[in-house]
């Protein structure tokens, strides 16, 4: 389920989104302090459970009071957005080369993404233009901007990574939820069928011979990863090997840029 951003009044969710530091407080409650709430209710409970009475209810006051400070759940959803974006570093060193930079910031934004599993259901396509937003495209930049490629080949390039990253989360993020809504494991889920399958596929290495062949060897396991569930594993894998080959292919466009190529 997408939920779009900037659905709310422009003008009050822009003025929320850039306020001074700190907001008008009263009676305990601030605009800071709401969207903390909120953003522990996502936290915890998943977008869908989020509302202004949930938040009320864990702050101990009614929904009414919030409104006061935030205007409605649309506004709300835009300032827990760009607030959890600010928790990404927003610095890294490019002595050791772009790559090396563009790597772990790929590497923390993937857990910034399993930690607040709800951001991915934010949909792009209604940027929420706020300072933090601003703040992590600045970021890539600052990585990418040694590269010398030119601002469309850049502007690609950030939205490449960005997608490539939040893509891989959300595969890892939905392995740990399936489990957890389904009450089944991934082995479990997996031998239910395996059985039935080669019943009702008899020929499957024939109709199918390549994705029997890729399916022959077992994926490498990531260090670290040994003990997580089968498809969040196969997850894992599929991040690090195509976190390799979209560095490849901006270290080739780099090449061809400097050698006179585009």
């Amino acid at each position: 389920m997408a939920v779009f951003a900037g659905q709310g009044d422009a003008r009050r969710s822009m003025r929320l989104l850039w306020r001074a530091p700190g907001g008008g407080a009263g009676s305990g409650l601030s605009v800071d302090v709401i969207v903390d709430a909120a953003i522990e209710v996502a936290d915890r409970d998943g977008m869908a459970a989020l509302s202004m009475r949930a938040v009320g209810e864990r702050l101990g006051r009614s929904a009414m009071a919030l409104y006061t400070y935030v205007p409605s759940k649309a506004e709300l959803v835009d300032l827990m957005y760009d607030r959890v974006l600010g928790e990404l570093p927003s610095e890294y060193p490019v002595d050791g080369g772009w790559r090396v930079a563009l790597r772990a910031w790929a590497q923390d934004a993937r857990a910034f993404f399993l930690a607040h599993p709800w951001v991915l259901q934010v949909s792009q396509a209604r940027p929420v233009l706020g300072p933090n937003e601003f703040l992590m495209v600045e970021v890539l930049l600052r990585i990418l901007r040694p590269t010398g490629l030119g601002v469309s080949v850049l502007r690609g390039v950030v939205g490449a990574v960005v997608q490539f990253v939040r893509g891989a989360a959300g595969v890892i993020a939905e392995a740990r939820r399936a489990a957890r809504e389904t009450g089944m494991t991934d082995e479990e889920w997996w031998f239910s069928r395996s059985e039935v399958f080669e019943e009702v596929a008899p020929d499957f290495t024939e109709r199918f011979p390549l994705s029997a062949w890729l399916g022959a060897e077992e994926p490498p396991v990531v260090e670290g990863e040994e003990d997580v569930p089968y498809l969040e594993r196969d997850a894992v894998g599929n991040f690090v090997t195509g976190l390799e080959v979209l560095l490849d292919g901006v270290e080739a466009a780099v090449a061809r840029a400097r050698a006179g190529g585009g």
